[in-house]
């Protein structure tokens, strides 16, 4: 019997939500629940726009980024973008490439295969200098590759790291590093996949070729208030603020000369959203002697937005979404900035609009790889994982990706971000685990529809492959976890055969994980090295425990959750006798027992197909974002029957809601009809709602988590 838990949110909290953010008692509730009380947190449940996505060049370094790469482009050089084995790093390179070969570049790909290691290897830097390459580009990789980045260096190849894992004490130099990890950064979210910092890096290389580019630019606001002008101006480079003032001028009393006015304003490009009014307050503050050379920008933007031409700068604040989400916002010359930038996304978009197309392609591998790498679904990766699917469900799926989804039958089919975990992420995933990444960076590459088709078939016969060795390596590592588990005093799984295949390490580790409920290790060997996988659970954090041994490791890196090490293997008793001293270390929280938040409890009038569009809202589920769970009392079994092949080990009833009868799935739960409750029985139920598909006809049905017949508090 599970536990369960539902917070008491009061209606006053939930109305305040709702009329704030204009949105329904319900999921005002939810997310209150849920903890998502900040309209900067609101935001991304509510708004699906990508004008809400961080800018790239937030990052500190993308503008060396971008500089680096048009000067390749200028001088013709060789490129090779170097990535990793796995979804993101397969997305992560193809995205780049797309944009490289667009951009003219001579580029060539590297993913490790077969028994190579993590990252880049001097091996590939060797190759690379043979053919006179001169500029590296590691994608979901590099931040660790101190050695390899160095020695590429003495060879007079520079490096862009393109990177999202945590990065080492010590940074790889020298390079060009974009990593939101990294505590410099100046990005704003670090939770994002390698896809989406080089998705972040090709949005800056897009930009690059528009005269914003580099542009020095003040947007100012002034106005004449109680014998005094107001004064707010912004300087925006690249459409980032890089500096604010504000400033009151007695007026006539200042030389414009000794004004922080004038020092702000120095080498800018200035624009006003009231041209007219705001020179007249510039001229009350330092008089007719000093002329002010200002573009209109009410002008220039209402011939792409016409319906701002008649707003005032107090009215454009007001029309601003983002305002609504952010009290920072909520001023004039903040309105004036939200609506120059969605000015100048509009203009890239009316001059450039193949990139539009191009960036549905991006995209929908940027949500592949969120939901690959389990990044947590919060902040802009909800818009990354809807913008995706909602390309994918509009029928505009990239090549490569419709020829997977039609062997899956999933082609034309609404698909979620559950059915692309559980369908497309393991299968493209199978190339890497097997050493054959190529396959999938060439379904995605190759322009003939033929030979899409053939690499498809080549890749689901690899997954297939996958499951049969997977299945293998469970029954070694099954047989061995309890004795480990013991041996490492209930904290630790450390599974090590050389009959494991390492390409199926990580899912063993992470099966070990979910069945044993403590961070495990799935080690083999590659010749004379040790090569493991680790995975992690309740609140262990892998990077900093590994970096404890990383004295004895060749290489290793990941995430907090998940990371990947090799070692020699004649270190393999050091390595043992390490990790029994540093298992008392290890602290784990105390979580064996399943609880279950309920996000809203339904009265029968309430559980109408309507339900769905709630559902719906707080999709994409995943990571940091789970289905939601409802609880409803007192709903009579109408009908119910036992279900499956070749036993019928499940549950389907159907449950009287008033005006509308619900089915209701109950996996793995048969022969609890007739054992704990009856056709006619009222029960109170924990369940999902999802969507049902048969004959073309959508409707809802639950999924059930639990179900008691006793009163439930």
């Amino acid at each position: 019997m599970i536990k369960w838990n539902k917070k008491n949110v009061p209606l006053e909290s939930a109305k305040e939500i709702s009329e704030k953010y204009g949105t329904d008692l319900l999921t005002a509730s939810i997310l209150i629940r849920r903890g998502v009380t900040d309209g900067k947190d609101i935001l991304y449940f509510l708004e699906n726009d990508k004008r809400f996505l961080h800018n790239p060049f937030l990052f500190k370094n993308m503008e060396d980024v971008v500089d680096r790469i048009l000067q390749a482009q200028d001088e013709g050089e060789i490129v090779m973008i170097f990535g990793d084995r796995d979804v993101d790093g397969i997305s992560s390179t193809t995205i780049l490439y797309d944009q490289l070969v667009k951009m003219g570049l001579e580029v060539e790909c590297r993913l490790p295969g077969g028994n190579d290691g993590y990252g880049l290897s001097v091996e590939a830097v060797d190759d690379f200098y043979s053919r006179n390459g001169t500029l590296i580009i590691t994608v979901d990789c590099g931040i660790s590759n101190n050695a390899e980045i160095a020695y590429a260096a003495e060879k007079g190849i520079d490096v862009i790291v393109l990177d999202h894992h945590n990065p080492p004490a010590d940074l790889p130099s020298p390079a060009v590093i974009i990593d939101p990890k990294c505590e410099d950064s100046g990005y704003p979210f670090q939770d994002i996949s390698g896809a989406a910092v080089a998705y972040k890096t090709v949005k800056a290389l897009r930009f690059a070729v528009s005269d914003n580019y580099k542009q020095e630019i003040c947007l100012i606001n002034a106005q004449i208030k109680e014998n005094k002008t107001v004064i707010s101006a912004l300087k925006v480079q690249n459409l980032v603020k890089t500096g604010f003032l504000e400033e009151e001028i007695a007026d006539g009393q200042t030389d414009f000369s000794r004004s922080k006015t004038s020092r702000f304003l120095q080498g800018q490009a200035i624009f006003a959203w009231d041209k007219k009014e705001t020179l007249q307050a510039l001229k009350a503050a330092f008089g007719s002697g000093i002329e002010f050379s200002i573009f209109d920008a009410r002008e220039m933007i209402s011939k792409s937005i016409p319906q701002v031409r008649s707003l005032s700068p107090g009215q454009l604040k007001t029309a601003s979404k983002i305002a609504r989400y952010d009290k920072s916002a909520f001023t004039e010359i903040e309105g004036f900035y939200n609506i120059f930038v969605t000015y100048a996304s509009m203009e890239m978009d009316r001059l450039y609009p193949e990139n539009i197309i191009a960036e549905e392609k991006d995209l929908q591998l940027v949500a592949l790889a969120a939901l690959a790498d389990i990044m947590p679904l919060k902040n802009e990766n909800r818009i990354f994982v809807r913008q995706g699917i909602q390309s994918i469900n509009e029928g505009k799926a990239r090549p490569g990706l419709v020829e997977l989804l039609s062997k899956l039958d999933l082609l034309g089919k609404p698909v979620n971000s559950t059915k692309l975990s559980w369908n497309i992420v393991p299968v493209l995933n199978a190339t890497g685990r097997l050493g054959q990444p190529e396959l999938g960076l060439e379904l995605f590459k190759e322009k003939d529809n033929i030979k899409r088709d053939q690499l498809a078939d080549q890749i689901i016969a690899l997954n297939n492959q996958r499951k049969q060795l997977g299945a293998e390596a469970w029954c070694i590592g099954n047989q061995k976890a309890q004795e480990s588990i013991a041996r490492f005093a209930g904290k630790l799984c450390v599974v090590i055969d050389e009959n494991i295949n390492r390409g199926v390490s990580g899912i063993l580790a992470g099966r070990l994980v979910s069945e044993y409920r403590v961070p495990s290790m799935a080690i083999t060997f590659v010749g004379d090295t040790a090569m493991g996988s680790m995975r992690s659970c309740r609140g262990f954090s892998v990077t900093p425990f590994l970096d404890k041994m990383s004295d004895i490791f060749i290489n290793h890196g990941g995430h907090d959750q998940a990371a990947g090490f090799s070692f020699e293997k004649n270190k393999l008793h050091e390595f043992e006798q390490r990790l029994t001293a540093l298992c008392s270390e290890i602290n784990l929280s105390d979580d064996d027992e399943e609880t279950v938040d309920i996000d809203a409890e339904l009265q029968q009038k309430h559980l109408t197909p309507e339900l769905l569009q709630i559902v719906d809202k707080f999709e994409p589920y995943g990571e940091g974002n789970p289905e939601l769970n409802f609880l409803s009392r007192n709903l009579r079994i109408q009908d119910g029957l036992k279900m499956g092949k070749p036993e019928p080990t499940h549950l389907k009833l159907i449950l009287d809601c008033g005006q509308n009868k619900w089915p209701a799935i109950f996996f793995g739960e048969a022969a609890r009809l007739n054992r704990d409750f009856n056709k006619g029985d009222n029960i109170n139920v924990i369940y999902q709602v999802q969507r049902n598909v048969f004959n073309g006809n959508v409707t809802p049905q639950m999924i059930l988590k639990e179900i008691f017949t006793n009163q439930v508090e």
